[in-house]
């Protein structure tokens, strides 16, 4: 290592995942690369851990690039400590234990993050299981509550209920007072969602959510072209629905007679491509409105597998394979 400041942090070489080249989960390596060093504004945290999201597997075969500016490190959360505060920043200290939403650079013994994004750990979680928490949390409240305006008394449907994602938004539309439904594809996973709340639980396998739900307020799906239409039809009036992801396809017909009809909404957005301030604000709301419900356990994070960082690899197959119930994390070594 290069010596440093004379506070005691080093700057020099850390280990992190690279990819080698686009393509299959061998193409992540374990290795040295520079020392990130905080900018003003900007806050550098010794990773304890970080999680993997199905936004990395794209990004690992060359799908999904970094924005401007952000590292070419996978790795959209994680949690660690502080180890140093840039210029102008407050309310951080070296040594505060945190959690952070990221552009990019979670997988890796460092990382810079700019300090609107940071979060202090919600009371009752450990320092490691916080990793799973930032990504799915400002993608859940920014989407059901704060522009799905998801309200007690609603229905909501999230599709893919037993990842990261689902059981997450289960627990927090759970709590807000909504009636819950999910898709999965096996009874026991489903099983799963119903113990974490879920009112209504539907095989897409075996089963037409449509029929099975009839009506939704919000839904919220990650699957995009291939359930657009019945997405639509399982609307409530003046139902919302918000799409952030594509598993299913990139294009599909709009049936915009029943949008009308319905006085509905679709909308798709995305939370890694955001301003500092975009993200700041929903960081803002997660740690004022969701971080009680964290602490209180209405809400938990739910953590399927925890895997060495230096075997990305295989933490990115079992995302892949969607064997795991919850969150995969990414545990950094000594």
């Amino acid at each position: 290592m290069v010596p440093g400041l004379s506070n005691g942090i080093t700057f020099g070489l850390m280990r992190a995942i690279t990819v080698r080249e686009p393509g299959g989960p061998d193409v992540l390596e374990w290795t040295e690369v520079p020392d990130p060093v905080p900018g003003p504004g900007e806050v550098l945290i010794d990773v304890a851990a970080s999680a993997v999201n199905r936004a990395d597997l794209l990004q690992r075969q060359g799908f999904y690039p970094p924005p401007k500016g952000a590292s070419d490190i996978i790795g959209l959360e994680c949690s660690g400590t502080v180890a140093q505060v840039g210029e102008g920043v407050t309310g951080w200290s070296a040594g505060d234990e945190v959690c952070a939403l990221l552009a990019g650079g979670g997988y890796a013994e460092k990382v810079v993050v700019p300090a609107p994004q940071v979060l202090p750990l919600p009371e009752g979680v450990d320092l490691v299981t916080a990793a799973a928490l930032p990504e799915v949390a400002c993608t859940v409240w920014s989407n059901v509550v704060m522009d799905g305006r998801l309200t007690s008394g609603e229905t909501f449907l999230v599709h893919g209920g037993a990842g990261g994602i689902g059981t997450h938004a289960i627990q927090v539309a759970k709590a807000l007072g909504a009636t819950v439904a999910v898709t999965a594809g096996s009874d026991e996973r489903l099983a799963k969602c119903a113990e974490l709340g879920a009112d209504i639980t539907v095989n897409y396998k075996t089963q037409d959510f449509v029929a099975e739900v009839k009506s939704a307020d919000v839904v919220l799906d990650n699957m995009g072209a291939s359930y657009l239409g019945r997405n639509v039809d399982v609307l409530a009036q003046d139902g919302r629905l918000m799409i952030i992801g594509m598993q299913g396809g990139v294009k599909g017909e709009l049936p915009i007679g029943k949008l009308l009809a319905k006085r509905a909404m679709v909308m798709a957005t995305g939370l890694r491509g955001r301003s500092v301030e975009s993200k700041g604000a929903i960081v803002a709301q997660v740690r004022e409105r969701l971080w009680p419900l964290v602490g209180s356990g209405a809400v938990r994070p739910v953590v399927g597998e925890v895997v060495p960082m230096s075997d990305a690899a295989r933490a990115h197959r079992l995302v892949d394979e969607g064997s795991v119930f919850g969150k995969v994390l990414l545990r950094r070594e000594p």
